[in-house]
């Protein structure tokens, strides 16, 4: 057992098709012909609840999976970010993440529902109107990823702009960095307007007095007069303030440019460090931008992605990696530190981390059917051995379980 101190963690888990390695849909676990029925996504959700973790996340996209998906930055080389495949033993198509995780909310009770948002070809308006119908259907536990997109063929889809291909080479460039930053100022505004739109119902505008007949005071609902760079939205929602005031926001982060986003905007960011002195050395920057950006008076969590085969001993996690990789055709890479042996040890290394400041984890399983029951079965009850996770929850909303105040209204603060 690790020395490093005991204290309570945050842990979430990234739910991706049947799972993060390529080759997980043709494992005995996967269930690759319900991947794209409701009972699936329940099934994994509910897993998760079992496990006592804060919430799950839901990745989606505007464009097929690839090999070469945006999101592995540092192994793209000289290829076009984000450019198609053509391969076909690999899963490819997913259900829309918001409306995932609105059929599942409903059969679940405390866990929270974060599914990821394309901020570059989407609108707030209608991204604001979905996650706060979120919020309500689950009580409030709903949240964002919100995501950008420099992939060509997904601007294609909707013929509003269009994107030159980029490699990772020409990404490092000024030119390059001038172009991320775009996309990524974008997505700050985007989230910024999504915020004001659910504070432009003041939480008492609803009267519903039938004696008066009057259902909703007009004075309580506020145009937001958003002028920004890339948006110009008047406002008001038409749909009231959620239950949380402000549903949870989430963005992974690789770089500066990232990192200034989650400083500026985010509720939590996930981050990629390979080992305590990276993870120190993120926090470090991510708590510069967040001061740079006048965030002082409220802390961003900040939370460390892992990749993780779990198994009992560390030679059949290894043992079923190796056979996955060969089955895949080649080994399995990605953007974030990739785990594998025990729960014994993978707590060793979570709690080493947490030592340099990380907030919590987003576990990413490699098999879904496999390895997100390794991690509520074993890695959940031994951090509970050592005192370092909750033993069951203490909030009704996922805001609260995260210990994050419910805002108060911009607007109403205004009015006074």
């Amino acid at each position: 057992m690790s020395s490093t101190p005991a204290f309570p963690l945050h842990l979430a888990v990234a739910l991706e098709g049947t799972g993060w390695h390529p080759a997980s849909w043709r494992e005995q676990v996967a269930r690759p012909r319900e991947l794209f029925t409701a009972g699936y996504w329940a099934d994994l959700v509910a897993e998760a609840e079992r496990g006592l973790l804060d919430f799950v996340t839901f990745e989606d996209g505007l464009g097929l999976q690839s090999s070469l998906p945006q999101s592995r930055l540092r192994s793209t080389g000289g290829t076009p970010i984000g450019e198609l495949d053509g391969r076909t033993d690999q899963v490819r198509g997913r259900l829309d993440a918001v409306l995932t995780a609105s059929r599942v909310a409903p059969l679940t009770r405390h866990i929270g529902l974060v599914p990821t948002v394309i901020a570059t070809h989407t609108e707030p308006f209608h991204i604001s109107k979905a996650i706060a119908t979120l919020d309500y259907v689950s009580n409030g536990r709903a949240g964002l990823r919100v995501q950008i997109s420099a992939r060509p063929h997904e601007a294609y889809h909707f013929g509003r702009r269009t994107f030159p291909p980029i490699n990772l080479d020409e990404l490092r460039t000024p030119a390059g960095q001038e172009r991320l930053t775009d996309l990524f100022d974008e997505a700050a505004d985007y989230v910024e307007v999504v915020r004001r739109l659910w504070d432009s119902w003041e939480d008492d505008a609803e009267i519903r007095d039938v004696a008066t007949g009057r259902f909703v005071d007009r004075d309580k609902l506020h145009y937001i007069d958003f002028e920004g760079r890339f948006f110009s939205v008047k406002g008001p929602s038409i749909t009231p303030r959620p239950p949380q005031g402000q549903p949870l926001v989430t963005a992974l982060a690789h770089q500066t440019v990232p990192y200034r986003l989650v400083a500026r905007q985010a509720d939590v960011g996930y981050v990629t460090p390979h080992d305590a002195e990276q993870a120190r050395a993120i926090v470090a920057e991510i708590r510069a931008e967040q001061e740079a950006a006048g965030r002082t008076g409220e802390l961003p969590y900040v939370f460390g992605d892992l990749v993780v085969f779990l198994d009992d001993d560390q030679a059949a996690a290894e043992d079923r990696r190796a056979r996955l990789d060969a089955l895949a055709g080649e080994p399995y890479t990605s953007d974030a530190r990739i785990f594998t042996g025990t729960p014994a040890q993978l707590a060793d290394v979570l709690q080493e981390l947490a030592a340099e400041g990380l907030s919590g984890f987003r576990l990413r399983p490699a098999v879904a059917g496999h390895d997100l029951p390794a991690i509520t079965r074993g890695l959940v009850p031994e951090l509970q051995r050592r005192g370092a996770f909750r033993a069951a929850y203490e909030a009704d909303t996922l805001r609260g379980l995260l210990g994050l105040p419910r805002p108060a209204n911009r607007y109403a603060a205004a009015t006074a």
